[in-house]
């Protein structure tokens, strides 16, 4: 414990699964943390008691959503030092029949709506590392970054550009001590999947297929970005974490 002792932390997609267990996993290692998430979203309640933890309910697609966030956190808290990238969507459409509102939806919030809090927030984060000595990007990515499936066209791709995005932002912040990583989850049971995990034969599929023989839960993923978060990582920049039980460890 405490391994977050004096950090502030944004972590985005905060209502439900891999977000809400991040959250509190940051707070319970010593984090003051900014939970954020759509105002339709179950925020308020999934963090309610935990005084170490605060609520921001916007939409990262909309058009004054960064500096929201950024301004939230720093009015509140002070500083930033540690920025998590969590929130993603899905879909499903083969690329013959996928519409142009399908793509730019999971593109807009995994990749575009990244980019645009990691520019918001490289300057609240490039303060802190100068007073701290460092400061801390993490994003959420998949094994679908690297692997693929039928009808994941979009989903793979804005996955892949979390990479491309990440590698970027570590090479390019690394003088200033900032570091940036990304978590790949596999087959993950949370509020997005629960619907086909709770198909037996479904989930018996994939629970063969990880080495481990059971789905990711999200405190899982959530142990792997404390991991990136955290002074243990000061050399470890520009990283694909992979957080799968060895799902992906058989071709």
């Amino acid at each position: 414990m405490g391994r977050l002792n004096g950090k502030i932390a944004i972590v985005t997609g905060a209502a439900s699964g891999i977000g809400q267990a991040s959250a509190k996993l940051f707070a319970d290692e010593g984090a003051q943390v900014l939970a954020v998430d759509r105002p339709e979203s179950a925020l308020s309640t999934a963090h309610a008691g935990t005084n170490a933890i605060a609520t921001c309910a916007v939409d990262i697609t909309g058009d004054d959503a960064p500096k929201r966030i950024v301004r939230t956190a720093l009015e509140k808290f002070g500083a930033l030092d540690i920025l998590f990238n969590n929130a993603g969507v899905s879909g499903r459409a083969f690329v013959e029949e996928m519409t142009d509102e399908q793509w730019d939806r999971v593109n807009g919030v995994n990749v575009r709506a990244m980019f645009r809090l990691c520019r918001e927030a490289i300057p609240a984060l490039k303060a802190r590392a100068r007073e701290k000595g460092r400061a801390r990007i993490v994003n959420t990515a998949s094994v679908m970054a690297f692997d693929t499936d039928y009808g994941l066209a979009a989903y793979c791709a804005s996955k892949a550009g979390v990479g491309g995005l990440t590698r970027t932002l570590a090479l390019e912040l690394g003088k200033f001590n900032i570091t940036a990583n990304y978590v790949c989850p596999g087959a993950i049971y949370t509020g997005m999947t629960r619907t086909n995990f709770d198909n037996p034969e479904i989930r018996a599929v994939w629970e063969k297929k990880a080495a481990l023989r059971r789905l990711g839960q999200p405190i899982d993923i959530a142990r792997g970005a404390l991991l990136l978060a955290s002074d243990e990582a000061d050399f470890i920049t520009g990283h694909e974490l992979v957080v799968d039980g060895g799902l992906t460890l058989r071709t």
